[in-house]
């Protein structure tokens, strides 16, 4: 018989108890023993959740305090030099400081965790690494698990994987070559676990699912040829995407399962079984990605056709990845009405749907679950709700001229000097403040009824006052106003669009004890009418500085939204787009002189395989243009985007043609800039020299010497000054201090001879070493 399966369950607790948790204990309020029972509370809530729905195959070891890359890393001690040496076991201070930083060590790199909007802590590989077991937590977790009487299934990220996602600090350290320094500590791990009683193991390698390299191949094969068979069963896990030419490779690697991801690429289930295997299939059906409920009809053909050709006593039914990426539960959400609830399904709605396919498939009594799944299905497709025949016919209508600005950038640049009468190196922030906790319980005031929008109003006018006061003080040259009414960068929109509808409890983890609520995009999407433009007019009418007007980009509110699946994104993007261009006009009729619309998620859009980057690209440049376009050429369109890989999407970023780019660079040391000065990026940069996802404030030299490295780089005039992103998560004293430190260095390269240098001059400037911060010979 076939058996229901999950790859892993969110972590964060369906009331976010695990960043209350992690919080506290970073103020110094939790003691490390009460944070470690809090997640062992977390835990046991979570895996009899599962074992309570009828999930045969329960993952263990998918819980982390800060994220499962970072937990791989300290599982395999590769702590960096500058927290510590490794006593023992990784401490949680030391865990944390990895992922956050202190007064002395910056913390490590973020980036986005494949197309996810989930952040993980980039391991780093320095000459003469060592390693040597530094944690055992999935044997922890899974004993813990045990002594509740439930068995689990032990995950860990596959090692092929944790190096492709490392990053080499020295010239010259291959990471792949590091992968027989890590294997014997897996092979620890794993004989651990068998001793300990675990059957089967779960190792993700979602590698697989990209354009692998011989020697990633090599890699993979080494890997599994060493470790299968010393320890419990391999599941080995892809997911994200189809195997495509990867699955001959991961067909003969020697493990007794492969995980295949049956939503994003339903195909190669027919490819799997037309190449014969004798290994156990686990079949992802439902949605791991997305919050909508599954056609279980639908899916269940695909079960049963694998079943026919394989056999149901070699077939597992699972999401089609682990739920990290949804929430936690839909019960609690009390507010949405129920034709729109009917639609849904979080993570424990989901384990159902995991269940029911599987009795199905077992050939149990399940025609009520079905029927009910079906009417739901039908319900949604035929909605007046989700159709706007307006909507659809001025998507239709966009022209060529729409995607274009009326000037080139040389022209707009002289026009925008005039207007805005900055100095050199001019000081900006990305956009919000500290929302402070007395901005948090008026919002939450307000919400409730027991603040009046007229008190909410007058209390959101001195706040954003007060901000503006305290950014002149600071002498900062572009404003912003704070963003104090705003929940978040993307919810804030979605609530003001037609097509969106909003949870309660929605709370999906992007990175730490970060998490996020994307509303959902259940129809068309247009502007009834303008969301920013008061409270910019607003501000501007406070200062004679100019205020950046701030918007969400259409590809950001995309990404971070659970989207229909129902029309291609490309097209619900348009849509946004078109909805983002008429607030541009608006923020510019208003007299704003510089717009600002964010796109962090331009990267973590792009997708896994290359052959289908250049189909994204077009469309997702083509929607901020188009957002973007109507302006006159003074009014300034800034945009931002932070913790990408920029080199590979190079011509994508300049064919945006915003104004002024600010881009994350302080964790990298400014070695994200290089590819700007390779590319001979024409436009204004504002390269961040604060990272500001880390509690350490840095000196005014800390950034005055990233400042002269983006010098040498880009030339002076077209550099801007900036934190890496928004401030929102920081408290006033440490804003304060940063941006007092950023505005004075600013003003020392002002004093300075920074005269442009040429362009032969910058690459020999980087090809001697002196802008990525390493001795070289």
């Amino acid at each position: 018989m076939a058996i229901a399966a999950n790859l892993g369950f969110p972590r964060i607790g369906a009331r976010r108890e695990l960043k209350t948790a992690v919080e506290a204990y970073w103020k110094g309020s939790l003691s490390e023993q009460d944070l470690a029972a809090e997640g062992a509370r977390l835990r046991a809530r979570h895996w009899r959740i599962q074992r309570d729905a009828g999930i045969a195959a329960i993952p263990s070891n998918d819980f982390s305090f800060y994220d499962q890359v970072l937990d791989t890393t300290a599982m395999l001690g590769a702590v960096p030099e500058r927290f510590g040496p490794l006593r023992g076991t990784v401490t949680p201070d030391q865990y944390f400081a990895m992922a956050r930083g202190t007064k002395d060590a910056p913390a490590m790199e973020m980036t986005k965790w494949f197309d996810t909007n989930y952040h993980y802590i980039v391991p780093e590989f320095t000459d003469g690494q060592a390693f040597r077991l530094g944690a055992l937590k999935p044997v922890e977790e899974f004993l813990e698990a045990k002594a509740l009487g439930i068995q689990t299934r032990p995950v860990l990220l596959g090692p092929v994987t944790w190096l492709s996602l490392g990053k080499a600090k020295d010239a010259g350290v291959d990471p792949l070559a590091l992968l027989p320094q890590i294997l014997p500590i897996y092979a620890e791990v794993l004989l651990r676990l068998r001793d300990a009683g675990a059957d089967w193991v779960q190792i993700d390698e979602p590698i697989l699912v990209t354009d692998l390299s011989g020697a990633q191949r090599t890699a993979l094969r080494t890997a599994c040829a060493e470790l299968a068979g010393i320890g419990p069963k391999i599941m080995l896990a892809s997911y994200f995407g189809a195997l495509d030419d990867n699955l001959d490779l991961a067909l003969s690697l020697p493990t007794a399962g492969l995980h295949l991801d049956l939503v994003r690429a339903p195909d190669q289930a027919a490819q799997v079984l037309a190449a014969g295997t004798d290994k156990v299939l686990s079949l992802g059906l439902i949605d791991g990605r997305n919050v909508w409920r599954a056609d279980l009809a639908k899916a269940l053909d695909l079960a049963q056709a694998a079943a026919g050709g394989h056999g149901a006593d070699r077939i597992q039914i699972a999401p089609s990845c682990s739920l990290l990426h949804v929430p936690v539960d839909l019960a609690g959400e009390t507010e949405l009405d129920g034709e729109l609830k009917s639609w849904l399904s979080f993570a424990t709605q989901k384990l159902d749907e995991v269940v029911t396919l599987t009795r199905a498939l077992n050939g149990a009594d399940v025609l009520a679950e079905l029927a009910e799944d079906a009417a739901a299905v039908a319900s949604r497709r035929v909605s007046e709700r989700i159709h706007d025949p307006k909507v659809k016919a001025r998507s239709a209508a966009v022209t060529a001229a729409d995607f274009t600005r009326k000037s080139p950038y040389a022209t707009r640049r002289t026009a925008q000097a005039a207007r805005l009468n900055l100095p050199a190196f001019p000081t900006t922030t990305i956009g919000s403040f500290p929302q402070t906790d007395e901005v948090r319980r008026a919002r939450a005031d307000h919400r409730k009824g027991t603040l009046s929008d007229a008190g909410y109003d007058a209390f959101l006018k001195r706040e954003t006052e007060a901000c503006i006061r305290r950014q002149e003080a600071l002498g900062l040259d572009m404003l912003v106003h704070g963003e104090f009414e705003r929940n978040d960068m993307v919810e804030y929109f979605g609530e003001q669009l037609a097509g969106y509808a909003f949870t309660r409890l929605g709370w999906v983890q992007s990175y730490g004890s970060r998490c996020v609520k994307p509303p959902l995009i259940f129809g068309d999407v247009s502007r009834p009418r303008p969301m920013t433009v008061a409270w910019s007019a607003f501000a501007q009418s406070l200062t004679d500085k100019p205020m950046k007007g701030m918007l969400t980009g259409p590809v950001t509110i995309l990404q971070w939204s659970f989207v229909r699946d129902d029309q291609p994104r490309s097209e619900t993007c348009r849509q946004i787009a078109l909805a983002i261009r008429d607030e541009v006009a608006d923020l510019e009729a208003a007299g704003i002189r510089a717009i600002q619309i964010d796109e962090p998620a331009i990267r973590e859009g792009l997708p896994l395989r290359r052959a289908e980057w250049d189909a994204y690209l077009t469309w997702a440049v083509e929607a901020f243009r188009l957002s973007a376009s109507p302006v006159r050429d003074d009014t300034q369109i800034h945009t931002h985007m932070c913790y990408s890989e920029f080199n590979d999407i190079m011509p994508a970023i300049a064919a945006m043609d915003a104004d002024v780019i600010s881009i994350e660079t302080s964790r990298s040391d400014m070695e994200l800039l290089r590819v700007f000065g390779d590319f001979e990026y024409l436009n204004a940069i504002g390269p961040g020299i604060w990272d500001i996802h880390s509690p350490r404030v840095p000196s005014e030299g800390e950034m005055t010497g990233l400042l002269r490295k983006a010098a040498s780089v880009i030339p002076a005039e077209r550099l801007w000054v900036n934190p890496d992103c928004g401030l929102k998560t920081r408290g006033w004293p440490e804003t304060e201090a940063a941006l007092r430190n950023l505005v004075a260095a600013a003003k020392a390269l002002r004093r300075g001879d920074l005269s442009p240098l040429p362009i032969e001059g910058r690459k020999a400037l980087e090809q001697t070493g002196c802008l990525c911060g390493h001795a070289h010979v």
